[in-house]
């Protein structure tokens, strides 16, 4: 039997022992987020010999610049609203960049309870929240 078993057998020996992924910052992070940028690749493994360990890192490419009304903003992205309590821009069907507010200003939406959460989500169909260019797709996804 080899040495190493490969690559998924020791993430999920690594899962297994309560072992934490690679954190934003360490050096082997950084080179994977590299190497996936350059060959253009949603997710990178990383794989370190000395420990046998490895990672999988995925990566969200679906956040690109766009420009709404004159300006550069981010898609797909929310951010602190000025109408309501959150905005993101995203695009349309048509393929517009479209602002989409949500949420209620000066309301804290406490989806630490349990209970508020489950009728939340049932309240707003949160199983089926529809396209990105409805408030109810970012609602449910903060919730």
């Amino acid at each position: 039997m080899p040495k190493n078993k490969g690559l998924w057998h020791n993430i999920r020996a690594k899962r297994a022992r309560g072992e934490e992924p690679a954190r934003k910052g360490s050096k082997a992070y950084k080179a994977a987020k590299k190497a996936a940028d350059k060959i253009n690749k949603e997710s990178y493994d990383v794989w370190n010999e000395e420990t046998g360990v490895g990672y999988t890192l995925e990566f969200d490419k679906t956040i690109t610049e766009a420009e709404y009304q004159g300006r550069d903003v981010k898609l797909n992205s929310p951010s602190p609203g000025d109408v309501k309590k959150f905005k993101v821009y995203v695009k349309n069907n048509k393929g517009n960049v479209v602002k989409v507010n949500f949420g209620q200003k000066g309301m804290k939406i406490k989806k630490s309870d349990p209970e508020r959460r489950k009728s939340f989500r049932a309240r707003h169909n949160c199983d089926n929240p529809g396209p990105k260019t409805k408030a109810r797709y970012w609602s449910c996804k903060k919730w």
